[in-house]
């Protein structure tokens, strides 16, 4: 499986920044009730859309953080293409998260902690950068990987 490219120094604080938009997100969506993920896609620097899990509450099971966002941030644009884009999300995408980012044509991917069960950007699968694909993403993980990976377990074990 491919790894993720290092991450060059001008870009790590806006990373971050952004990772706390989408954890603040992620909160939003535990305060719901649903799985703490939160997904921000970025153009230029400007947030186009953003997103958090609603799967129980609309009961939709493609209502993951990222998809909203991505459908967000298509009709922000008005096209499905989402060209020169980053989309920033706490948890490593599943495989219907990341068959869409490569078919919107985001850039680029940065994601916090890795989902060792059903990691589509390298853990289980590496859709996200599948040379069989049209479009490959550049790829960053880690970010706030800690504190997110708080989030979740923490959100589980309440759960139990």
């Amino acid at each position: 499986m491919n790894q993720p490219d290092p991450v060059p120094e001008t870009l790590l604080d806006t990373d971050v920044r952004w990772m706390r938009r989408a954890m603040e997100l992620a909160q939003a969506a535990q305060d719901a009730g649903e799985v703490p993920v939160g997904a921000v896609i970025v153009k230029d620097d400007v947030a186009l859309a953003e997103g958090w899990n609603r799967p129980i509450s609309t009961s939709d099971p493609t209502a993951h953080a990222e998809m909203i966002a991505l459908r967000a941030a298509a009709q922000t644009l008005g096209n499905y293409r989402l060209l020169d884009t980053t989309l920033y999300v706490t948890l490593e995408p599943c495989a219907m998260c990341a068959s869409a980012m490569v078919h919107a044509r985001v850039k680029r991917l940065v994601y916090a902690a890795t989902d060792p069960r059903a990691g589509a950007a390298g853990s289980v699968f590496n859709i996200v950068q599948h040379q069989a694909l049209n479009h490959r993403l550049e790829m960053t993980s880690g970010v706030l990987a800690d504190e997110c990976s708080t989030l979740l377990r923490s959100f589980f074990a309440s759960r139990r």
